[in-house]
C-alpha cells in the first residue's frame, strides 16, 4: 500500500481515518488477497442507497415516488460510483493482483464501483451515519440537480416506446462475453421484433443492456 494512502484519505474524507485497516480492506481486490472489499461493498451500497434517497426526498418534496426511484437508480448504479471513484482517485490507491493489473482491472467500471462502495462503507463504520452522509452529499454533489427532470431509465423508456407504437416488448439477448473473470466485457442486442435491433457493450449485462436500450431509442428517434 502506497505511504500515500493516509494523506489522501484526509483529503478525500476531511481527516485521516483513527484506523487504516478497514480502507485498506476496501481498495484490496480478490486477485491480491483473500481479505478483500467484498464485505465492506455489501455494507456500503445499502449506506450510499439510505443518503441518497433520504437526500432526494428532502430535494423534491412534490414529487412521487416513482421520479424519485428514477433518480436514485441513476446515482446509485455501479457506473456512477466508478465516475466517482476516478474523480477521487481511487485507482492510484487499489490493491490488484499481477495478472489483474495487466488486464485492465483499474479501470474496470465494475471494479471502481465496488470499491467506491467499499470506501463508503469503511467511512460508515469510522465515522457515522453523519460521517458517510457528508462524504456522500459531498461527492455526489454535481450530479443531484436541484430542479431538473426525473431521468428516464433507457430500458423504460423503450418499453415506453414500444408499447406507445404498438410494437413487441423489447427483447435482450448477450452475443458476446470476453475478457476476464474479474473484468468482462458484454455485448447485448436489443430487438423490437423485426422491427429494429441495436447492440452495445458494457463490464456487466445490465450496464450492456441499458446502453443497447439507450443505442435504439437514439436510432428509433432520428
Amino acid at each position: 500500500m502506497t505511504a500515500a494512502l493516509p494523506d489522501w484519505l484526509g483529503r478525500t474524507f476531511g481527516r485521516r481515518p483513527a484506523d487504516l485497516a478497514p480502507f485498506e480492506r476496501a481498495l484490496t481486490h480478490g486477485s491480491q488477497a483473500a481479505e478483500n472489499y467484498e464485505r465492506l461493498e455489501f455494507l456500503g451500497d445499502r449506506v450510499l442507497g439510505l443518503v441518497v434517497a433520504e437526500w432526494l426526498w428532502e430535494l423534491f418534496p412534490n414529487e412521487p415516488e416513482g421520479h424519485l426511484s428514477k433518480r436514485l437508480n441513476a446515482l446509485v448504479t455501479g457506473a456512477t460510483c466508478a465516475e466517482v471513484a476516478r474523480e477521487l482517485g481511487v485507482r492510484d490507491h487499489l490493491r490488484l493482483g499481477k495478472q489483474a493489473r495487466d488486464d485492465g482491472a483499474s479501470n474496470s467500471d465494475n471494479i471502481l464501483g465496488d470499491v467506491m462502495e467499499a470506501l463508503i462503507g469503511a467511512w460508515y463504520r469510522e465515522a457515522g451515519l453523519d460521517g458517510a452522509r457528508a462524504f456522500i452529499r459531498s461527492a455526489w454533489r454535481e450530479r443531484v440537480q436541484r430542479g431538473d427532470k426525473a431521468p428516464q431509465h433507457p430500458k423504460s423508456a423503450l418499453q415506453e416506446w414500444a408499447a406507445a407504437a404498438g410494437r413487441r416488448a423489447p427483447e435482450y439477448q448477450v452475443v458476446d462475453r470476453s475478457g476476464p473473470h474479474h473484468a468482462p466485457r458484454f455485448t447485448i442486442q436489443v430487438r423490437i421484433g423485426s422491427f429494429a435491433e441495436a447492440s452495445a457493450t458494457g463490464t456487466n449485462k445490465q450496464e450492456a443492456e441499458t446502453a443497447a436500450a439507450k443505442a435504439l431509442l437514439d436510432k428509433l428517434r432520428t
